[in-house]
């Protein structure tokens, strides 16, 4: 008799079968501590599977000699996983010709949001959430769908703020199709954004009365970084960015908003994506003076600007760098990658490819140095399991581990890295693994070789333990999944 997905994580959990608990489980997922970047594991040594070797100390030992496990870390960093298809695929083709289809491919449009047609951008926020969810997990350019999470946290917007979701969907659609295109015409992109245009207030910005967040935040956290600017310089460019508006729908409808008391109203339709407007009346006149030049200035005067400063271009290639490679770059990789973005006129393609090619991305140090936010690492087994339809639970456990989509916590964006990791959100963890494997329907993949193809057959002792007395296909799905190593890429 096949054996049942346990249960969520209770406190008086009783056993799997032949002794294994979930509480046992939780074990082989809960660290002594987090370490820099990664979750540490319960005891001194390390078991590699594949070659039965351990080693002393508490690091991993890294597999990335090896041209597959060179692929499978780039696809987990670049693509939320991948399937078995997937994967051979990659294989097939090598690390290098994986890395141009990734950076080569166009991205997949997703299917049509009908629900963002609804008039005032009024439908729910889980249908745009797993509308999204359901790309990720089925979409045939999954890297376009990695890097549009990535710009969703460093261009942050949320839902509260804006206050129309239709607006939140055109701004994944942007997000999307700017995503490996150049820096300047992305900040244009990003700038006149309505759902930016609303989050920043800069559509409530004049040149009589200017709003400074927008101003500011564009080159605290979106180019430049902290220190790089004076506060006559955010006033100056709030003067200079003065002028955009939301963009007009294309025509009203009524719409019954109670039904109870049959109340009705007319709001806003949009039919297709568009960006802010400018009104020059709204706009600012006179000259200004930002960083160290003093004239009339306009938004694309602001952006190039910008782009002119030394700090620019490293600061991005940090923000990708701690995404992609390691929680804390070294100062003069970040400076390398830096001068190759700037030379390329800031290119997206060109600094990613450096990123994916660069020694540091396969040295030994980088091996599971950084840890899956929750939606890579919920995406990933999804995937895994070949389950397809589980945005829903995607979506509803994304909350209690700290990642809802179109919703974070402030203008910061996410954390990143150790900040993912606590013993709340762990349990979280394995209690989505739970319900992932109980919502899977049908067959299984194989999990003969689960723990080779998803964690290249590197774990620890406890892991290993667990995996050899697992009694059945699911159990050894659910200590693959639910262990330390999987949280990791």
């Amino acid at each position: 008799m096949a054996l049942r997905a346990p249960e969520p994580l209770a406190e008086a959990a009783p056993p799997v079968r032949k002794g294994i608990t979930r509480r046992q489980a939780l074990a082989a997922a809960v660290a002594t501590g987090v370490g820099v970047g990664a979750v540490r594991l319960l005891g001194g040594t390390i078991q590699n599977l594949s070659h039965s070797g351990a080693a002393s100390g508490t690091d991993w030992v890294s597999p990335l000699g090896r041209e597959s496990a060179r692929v499978m870390q780039l696809l987990r960093r670049t693509s939320f996983g991948y399937t078995q298809a997937q994967l051979d695929a990659a294989l097939s083709d090598g690390y290098s010709k994986t890395v141009d289809r990734l950076l080569e491919t166009k991205p997949a449009e997703p299917p049509v949001l009908a629900a963002a047609l609804t008039p005032g951008g009024r439908f729910g926020v889980p249908e745009l959430q797993q509308w999204w969810v359901g790309h990720m997990l089925t979409s045939p350019t999954p890297f376009a769908e990695r890097m549009t999470l990535f710009w969703h946290g460093h261009f942050t917007s949320d839902y509260r703020k804006t206050a129309n979701n239709t607006f939140m969907y055109w701004q994944n659609l942007t997000w999307r199709r700017m995503g490996m295109t150049n820096l300047r015409s992305m900040l244009m992109d990003v700038t006149t954004d309505p759902a930016m245009l609303r989050y920043l207030d800069l559509a409530t910005s004049t040149g009589q009365s200017p709003n400074e967040n927008y101003s500011r935040e564009l080159m605290e956290l979106f180019t430049m970084g902290a220190g790089n600017f004076t506060e006559d310089d955010v006033r100056s460019s709030a003067k200079a960015l003065a002028g955009w508006q939301q963009p007009p729908p294309d025509s009203t409808a009524t719409v019954t908003i109670d039904k109870a008391k049959m109340v009705t109203q007319k709001l806003p339709v949009y039919s297709t994506q568009r960006s802010g407007i400018f009104n020059a009346k709204r706009a600012y006149k006179g000259t200004v003076t930002y960083l160290g030049h003093t004239g009339p200035l306009d938004t694309q005067g602001v952006l190039d600007a910008i782009l002119a400063q030394k700090a620019t271009a490293p600061f991005i290639a940090a923000k990708v760098a701690q995404h992609f490679v390691t929680s804390s770059p070294s100062s003069s990789y970040v400076a390398r990658l830096g001068d190759i973005f700037r030379r390329s006129q800031y290119d997206m393609k060109t600094l990613m490819r450096a990123v994916f090619t660069s020694p540091e991305f396969t040295a030994g140090a980088s091996y599971r140095a950084l840890l899956k936010s929750p939606i890579e690492f919920m995406v990933h087994g999804a995937r895994a399991l070949g389950a397809t339809s589980l945005s829903k639970l995607v979506v509803a456990a994304g909350s209690g581990m700290g990642q809802s989509l179109f919703d974070p916590p402030d203008v910061n964006g996410w954390p990143n890295n150790a900040a993912w990791i606590s013993s709340n959100t762990v349990v979280e963890r394995v209690n989505f693994v739970t319900l992932a494997l109980a919502q899977t329907k049908g067959s299984l993949p194989s999990a003969t070789d689960a723990a080779q193809t998803h964690l290249d057959g590197v774990v620890g002792p406890q892991t290993a333990n667990l995996l050899n007395q697992a009694p059945d296909e699911r159990t050894r799905w659910f200590v693959t999944l639910a262990s330390p190593e999987f949280q990791l890429k």
